[in-house]
């Protein structure tokens, strides 16, 4: 299910959310250490009080680690829907929308900037023109 760009994607943003995260951590020790509603708003000292700080911390890690997770598994599941082409199964159209159907030639070459060529596979020929189907015959060098 996981595709190798997707997955990429999906890691770096679990790496901002725990980048966002440590800070958001890191701002509650720096609150902690330098009372920064003292300083700044003229509250009324408070102690430092470093249970509370950890706990805080503990807390804030460990929701951070549920929402790193569960967005990780989302962007998966969103990238893996997102790769299911509708096709028509007689026409092979693929859908666009319930209303617009795009021949699969055209939508191809519209996201990969591919031309087409055409070709059969042996299957087919042996299958559905099998009067096109030859004997392999040996190739001759011009030596005998």
């Amino acid at each position: 299910m996981e595709q190798p760009q997707t997955n990429m994607i999906a890691k770096k943003v679990a790496w901002y959310e725990t980048m966002a995260i440590s800070f958001v951590i890191a701002l509650s020790w720096l609150d902690e250490i330098l009372d920064i509603p003292y300083v700044l708003l003229g509250g009324p000292a408070t102690p430092i009080n470093w249970r509370e700080s950890l706990f805080e911390s503990i807390i804030i890690a460990a929701v951070g680690a549920l929402i790193i997770r569960h967005t990780y598994k989302l962007l998966l599941r969103v990238s893996y829907l997102e790769s299911i082409l509708p096709i028509c199964a007689s026409c092979k159209k693929i859908r666009m929308d319930p209303e617009f159907w795009k021949d699969i030639k055209h939508f191809v070459q519209e996201r990969s900037k591919t031309e087409f060529t055409h070709g059969i596979c042996p299957d087919c020929i042996e299958k559905y023109h099998p009067e096109l189907k030859s004997e392999k015959k040996p190739l001759s060098n011009g030596s005998e």
